[in-house]
């Protein structure tokens, strides 16, 4: 693992072959499972209008890049869910041979295939591989700039950096939150410009990072040239509706963190706790031993997420765990250079040398184990059972009887499912559907985020309202709830 070796046997294909096929094995099963409210959105306001509309506007919903493969996806395969999913799929079995590549640069084969096995079968992997949203593919973009980016700075060529130019453009044109990356990216590569007695400051070190950038850039601004006004007013008002938002937490990055741990590990407690520690001291040894063969690979992933909470703070705008999904593969290539690192020292105490890559093995397949367990939520429910609710209020609802769907999911409901529901937003709004009489049906997507924005309806509840069906849904709040007044 010290010296990693550049070729590429017979074996690591077969390898790497196998991987992927279980990798996608793994994202077929439920590809088609119901959208959730982001994927509708994407799909009702910018994948189903033309190709020329689709680039009229600029949208926080809307990732660019993906939506023109989505759009295409539909067209050769039909209008089904599959087909809008099938581009995030493709680039989520697309990332792990990615981490792949990148781990075999950093530390070797052995280190390449587990990474690889434990990235096809992570649970949050899966789950942005079946969700039509840029996610995975923002993935495979900076996955493959960071390559570009270690093997530039060790050996800069013309066709590294404008590989690196062309990751940048790609990433940034599927989500803005890509700049981030590259940005950190950028700012690893100053600091080892100005390192006293650093090596890196030949011409071929400046010059062609520098072209490698402003080719990016300049393929980015002709891209979003057509949405330029749309994208600077959009961004610049974020601010004022995080300001509102009664999710305040949202913009907490502790609570990131924690959310980023209770849907890693199930939930979040003291065994949840230890655990976490236990593999922040594993990823510490990872980096350590990491620094021998890419000394830029750790700086560079925290130099991301520093910089990512840092904007996101100065804009206003909410931290969602989402925005470090690039960061997912990265870790656990740390995670696992820190488990063979691990398993040597354990070797050595007991005195049995030779059994390091026997202890690296078993602990490999064990955290392949734990992930093959967590990965088993995924299927259990879906991100967000919004057509369920709809089938069942209307299966429900007798003739003349109110149904309002509460908050956000009022367009969703009446665009896309062509529903005759009214909509409640705001506490008047409530009050004046509860004081009409007789029956009604309410259905509520999101109920933490709406019973806090109508204190009234959960005062309300197991006294004049009452809960029908939970449709539980592996999105955070993502549950959605038919409650009724008989």
């Amino acid at each position: 693992m010290d010296v990693p070796n550049p070729r590429y046997s017979r074996a690591d294909f077969v390898w790497l072959a196998a991987i992927l096929i279980l990798a996608t094995v793994v994202r077929l099963i439920g590809l088609d499972a119901p959208l959730w409210f982001d994927e509708i959105a994407t799909i009702s306001t910018h994948i189903r209008l033309s190709w020329s509309d689709m680039i009229r506007d600029y949208s926080m919903n809307h990732h660019y890049f993906f939506s023109l493969q989505a759009k295409l996806s539909a067209i050769i395969f039909g209008d089904t869910i599959w087909a809008y999913r099938l581009p995030a799929m493709a680039f989520g079995v697309a990332t792990v041979a990615a981490i792949w590549w990148l781990a075999k640069d950093i530390a070797g084969s052995a280190v390449a295939h587990s990474s690889a096995l434990l990235t096809a079968i992570s649970y949050h992997q899966v789950w942005f591989s079946q969700n039509a949203r840029g996610y995975t593919e923002l993935a495979f973009w900076s996955t493959l700039g960071l390559i570009f980016f270690l093997r530039g700075m060790k050996t800069p060529t013309w066709r590294v950096w404008i590989a690196f130019g062309l990751s940048l453009a790609a990433a940034v044109f599927t989500h803005l939150t890509g700049a981030f990356f590259f940005a950190a990216l950028g700012l690893v590569w100053i600091i080892t410009l100005l390192m006293p007695g650093s090596h890196k400051r030949t011409a071929s070190h400046v010059g062609l990072p520098i072209f490698g950038a402003l080719l990016g850039v300049g393929l980015v601004a002709v891209l979003y040239l057509p949405i330029l006004p749309s994208l600077l007013e959009t961004v610049g008002s974020v601010s004022g509706t995080s300001a509102v938002d009664p999710m305040q937490e949202y913009q907490n990055p502790l609570w990131t963190v924690v959310e980023g741990v209770r849907t890693g590990l199930g939930s979040v407690g003291a065994l949840t706790s230890l655990v976490a520690v236990l593999i922040l001291i594993i990823m510490t040894l990872g980096a350590v031993r990491a620094h021998r063969n890419a000394p830029l690979y750790t700086p560079a992933v925290l130099a991301h997420i520093a910089l990512t909470i840092g904007a996101l703070l100065f804009l206003g705008m909410r931290i969602w765990p989402r925005f470090f999904f690039v960061d997912i593969g990265f870790f656990l290539v740390l995670i696992v250079i820190g488990s063979h690192v691990a398993a040597g020292v354990v070797a050595r105490a007991l005195n049995k040398p030779k059994g390091e890559g026997v202890m690296f093995a078993v602990a490999v397949a064990l955290m392949a184990l734990v992930s093959l367990g967590l990965l088993q939520r995924n299927y259990a429910a879906p991100k967000q059972d919004l057509a369920a609710a709809f089938v069942l209020a209307e299966a429900t609802r007798v003739p003349g009887e109110p149904v309002y769907s509460m908050g956000p999911s009022g367009p969703i409901y009446q665009d896309f499912f062509d529903a005759d529901w009214g909509n409640i937003r705001t506490p008047e709004d409530y009050d004046q559907a509860m004081a009409e009489p007789g029956p009604l049906i309410l259905v509520v997507a999101f109920p933490v985020r709406m019973f806090r924005t109508i204190p009234k309806m959960k005062q309300d509840m197991g006294e004049e309202l009452t809960l029908v069906r939970r449709f539980p849904g592996t999105l955070g709040d993502g549950d959605v709830l038919i409650i009724s007044r008989n």
